[in-house]
């Protein structure tokens, strides 16, 4: 298995660098971290890649039983880190990412010592003391209209998801991401993310933790970064003045400058 191949890895920055693992949400690809990679490459080591069914991934590899579960997408960044020695990584992940990178660092710990949890929800659908945004009927309803109408639900839902209303290119932007992935595989991975619950592998943390949240996010509210806060031991959280779902593409300096902040003060 060529892994550089199958998940289009792009590593750029300074190869002496401390490394970043930039990890992308559903519906995105690697190129949402375009905003904010330069200025993080200056001093570190910039790992970027698409998992298989995203952007450039080689669709070949696709296995609609390993994805069907975050573990799959966790086994991709493990076997990425692998295949490039990578060691003492800090991974970045966005959105659903953000539970991915929990995994990793569960099963690679020698590998992953810090996480960025970036508009990060262990679970999407409210239950009893947990807010999470949506209701069951909300994420059937959700999935039902992908399944039917995926275009057309691209369409509707990316400038909700983006926010900043006032700047509709954002909302295009992820728009033509989300339009630009296959059909069957975003159906996989749309039920992975919005049907997970990773509330208790949070509990498996003990790495350094930075998590951003939005001041308005209709994805990931602020309770929940107070919850993933609250459970993850010496956590840190960090409210960007931003809105939407996307800091990294809405407010990519104050995004790269708590991520910095968080890594100097790391060392």
């Amino acid at each position: 298995m060529d892994v550089r191949r199958r998940n289009n890895v792009t590593v750029t920055g300074r190869a002496d660098g401390p490394v970043l693992l930039l990890a992308h949400g559903f519906g995105c690809d690697q190129n949402m971290w375009r905003l904010v990679a330069p200025a993080l490459a200056e001093h570190y080591q910039v790992v970027l890649f698409d998992y298989v069914g995203s952007g450039r991934a080689d669709p070949s590899t696709w296995d609609e039983r390993r994805y069907s579960s975050l573990e799959g997408y966790a086994l991709d960044v493990m076997e990425i880190c692998e295949e490039l020695g990578l060691r003492d990584v800090t991974f970045v992940g966005h959105s659903v990412s953000a539970m991915v990178g929990v995994l990793a660092a569960a099963k690679a710990p020698r590998r992953i010592s810090r996480l960025v949890m970036v508009a990060p929800s262990p679970r999407y659908i409210d239950d009893d003391g947990y807010r999470g945004g949506f209701s069951a009927e909300d994420i059937d309803e959700l999935l039902e209209s992908l399944e039917s109408n995926y275009l057309g639900w691209s369409a509707a839902m990316a400038p909700v998801i983006m926010g900043n209303a006032d700047r509709p290119e954002l909302g295009q932007e992820l728009t033509a991401s989300f339009c630009a992935t296959d059909l069957d595989m975003a159906r996989v991975f749309a039920r992975t993310t919005f049907l997970s619950d990773s509330r208790k592998d949070l509990e498996t943390v003990t790495v350094p933790t930075l998590i951003l949240e939005c001041r308005q996010d209709v994805i990931a509210p602020r309770e929940v970064g107070a919850y993933v806060r609250d459970v993850i031991p010496g956590s840190r959280l960090v409210t960007l003045e931003a809105t939407g779902h996307c800091p990294q593409l809405s407010a990519p300096q104050a995004t790269t400058g708590a991520i910095t902040d968080f890594l100097a003060a790391a060392r």
